[in-house]
């Protein structure tokens, strides 16, 4: 909803805050664009039963990040009964936004201002067709008459990678930096004439008759004529008060994909017991317990403290034990550094021997028979996730630069609100899906046969050369090219998802954006990890039937399977994706892979469709570097 028209102007899908259009994204309308504002303007007080979002182990992961404050997950605000009644409490509630950029453009007499100069006025006067809401030019110089014309955003922004926004400085650019001799407020127009970026856009001014084309801010050396950031940021109505940092500033259009980045992290509401129970509590509550300075002071705290209410099950140096852990790992250095480990409890529970009991939110099942005859060298496991949840949290955003999804140290992430924080958006989705286990002894004498091949240290170099590109000037202290290196299994495990993910969309019906994946490799505390987990991830009824669970059944994940490696074999885009490697000077991350053969949506592939390659799956050139060198 506009905030200062408090009524809708369209609307989109929880997770869309998520991934596509949360806070501070620049969000396209039918007649205008619109940006979505920071938290402090999100209205609760309205919606008089909405409900947190409990996920305690996500919660724990987006206190480590950094904020500490956050103490709940929330859905975005929204009641029932839109439809029924627009004009209604229900059409009041919403996500606010404000319009963005703040110039308009006249489409008929191309004059170019301000929003807030008057010059254009703002209507949404049919509640049941809010998509219809748009700005208008009061005062035409070439349409008298009718309906008045309508006024959409001018093309351009300015954004740099710590996060700030800004409106282009029209005035002072078609005046060369300075002012119109003869206007105070002039009168600009915009000629677009479309074309490629702003080769085709020229800014006038009426009263001094000076003009500028947008041609001349392109490109590297037009990037020198910018000004310098102000460190803007519009979402949260104000100026950054530790200013932008001298970083530098890009020019973009309205609509272009690199200026928001979602910063989300999401996990499984898999059931813990035990220690891992008690360390994910304390984990919750660490600004309650951080102080505690001995076990003795516990028995007194337990009386006062109202989050010693969730820990009456364990004992006194259980805690202790729990909390020195934690205070321990905080201060463990870089070893501790990156994203929360969401992935380790989920493996846990997933190659446990006893599959832990059913609930709404967790349901698993194993065929009694085991894996499939015909699969046995392929799974060393398959099972059927009947019933998953899955929560996701916004905790920051960035421009320009994509964060990296293992460190987010690597870019610069800008604020969800104007002060602290003391919660995040967030969504929760549930389906179904399955798990597949692979072999370790399949998957150790591969790595053994690849792991010093040319074509494995091909794709360690891209890797490294990727990193240097991007961040090397961006690390204090000691450049690691190689950090947070994947691994070689990583790469296998990823393919074969992809594979599959392919060829249950081809198959069966699924879309691919419908689905998503997890992939559990190894890591140094753990080398043995090798699972794949593919499973429905969208708040609508695709999937949620048992349509994906079934395809675990025997007969149907053998012809799955057998599809998806020999369809690998070949690619239409044939020698060229088969002989592909991300040589030098090239820092892509993927081998034989392309948009024919293994390529899946953003929301679907859990690292942007890098670490693939076709030839460590299947034989298509050295039957050496395949994982599966025969068939099944």
């Amino acid at each position: 909803m506009a905030a200062n028209y408090f009524r809708r102007v369209g609307a989109v899908r929880p997770s869309h805050l998520m991934f596509t259009t949360g806070v501070g994204a620049i969000v396209d309308l039918p007649n205008f664009s619109v940006l979505v504002r920071g938290l402090e303007d999100w209205n609760y007080s309205v919606v008089p039963q909405w409900e947190e979002i409990v996920e305690p182990r996500l919660l724990a992961a987006v206190r480590a990040l950094g904020l500490r404050s956050v103490k709940e997950l929330r859905p975005a605000p929204w009641l029932d009964g839109t439809d029924r009644e627009p004009t209604g409490p229900a059409g009041r509630v919403g996500v606010p936004i404000m319009p963005f950029p703040g110039w308009l453009r006249c489409t008929a007499c191309d004059d170019l201002a301000p929003i807030d100069s008057n010059v254009f006025g703002f209507e949404n006067s049919k509640p049941r067709k809010p998509h219809e809401a748009r700005f208008f030019h009061t005062v035409c110089s070439r349409k008298k008459s009718g309906r008045k014309p309508m006024a959409v955003g001018a093309r351009f922004v300015l954004a740099c990678t710590a996060g700030h926004l800004d409106d282009f400085p029209y005035a002072h650019f078609v005046h060369q930096g300075g002012a119109c001799p003869n206007a105070s407020h002039p009168k600009l127009k915009m000629d677009d004439r479309g074309g490629n970026l702003g080769a085709n856009v020229e800014i006038k001014c009426a009263p001094c008759g000076a003009r500028r084309n947008m041609k001349e801010v392109l490109g590297p050396r037009g990037a020198e004529k910018l000004p310098r950031c102000r460190g803007r940021r519009p979402h949260l109505g104000d100026f950054d008060p530790k200013g932008c940092g001298g970083a530098e500033l890009k020019l973009l259009v309205v609509g272009a994909s690199n200026q928001w980045f979602a910063q989300t992290l999401s996990a499984l509401a898999v059931p813990r017991t035990g220690a891992s129970e008690l360390q994910a509590k304390v984990e919750q509550h660490w600004a309650a317990l951080e102080g505690v300075p001995n076990v003795a002071m516990l028995p007194y705290l337990r009386t006062v403290v109202p989050a010693f209410r969730e820990l009456e099950r364990w004992s006194d140096q259980e805690i202790w034990a729990a909390i020195e852990r934690h205070r321990t790992g905080a201060k463990g250095g870089e070893e501790e550094k990156g994203y929360p480990d969401l992935r380790t409890p989920e493996w846990e529970i997933f190659s446990a021997g006893q599959l832990p009991p059913a609930t709404d939110d967790f349901t698993l099942r194993r065929d009694p028979d085991g894996v499939p005859g015909e699969l046995k060298n392929v799974y060393a496991d398959v099972i059927q996730a009947e019933r998953l949840r899955e929560v996701r949290a916004l905790v920051g955003f960035t421009r320009l630069d994509s964060p990296d999804p293992e460190d987010p140290d690597l870019v610069t992430r800008a604020s969800l609100s104007k002060g602290v924080a003391t919660w995040v958006p967030a969504s929760e989705v549930r389906g179904e899906g399955i798990f597949l286990r692979l072999p370790e002894d399949l998957l150790a004498a591969w790595e053994q046969r690849i792991e010093y091949t040319e074509v494995m240290q091909e794709h360690r170099d891209a890797y490294a050369r990727f990193r240097k590109n991007r961040y090397s000037g961006r690390i204090a202290g000691p450049f690691d090219p190689m950090h947070l290196w994947p691994g070689e299994r990583y790469i296998a495990l990823h393919t074969l998802s992809h594979l599959l993910i392919r060829t249950i969309s081809l198959e069966c019906g699924y879309s691919s954006a419908s689905l998503s994946e997890r992939i559990y490799s190894g890591t140094k505390a753990d080398p043995q990890r090798a699972g794949i987990l593919i499973y429905t991830a969208v708040p609508d009824a695709e999937g949620t039937l048992g349509g994906l669970v079934s395809l675990a059944e025997p007969d149907a994940l053998t012809r799955l399977t057998r599809r998806a490696l020999a369809e690998a074999m070949h690619c239409s885009s044939d020698p060229l994706c088969a002989e592909r490697l991300p040589q030098d000077p090239a820092d892509f991350l993927h081998g034989a892979a392309c948009h024919v053969c293994l390529f899946v949506s953003e929301t679907t592939c859990e690292r942007g469709n890098r670490f693939l390659d076709r030839r460590f799956v299947v034989p298509i050139d050295k039957p050496d570097l395949a994982l599966f060198p025969e068939l099944p």
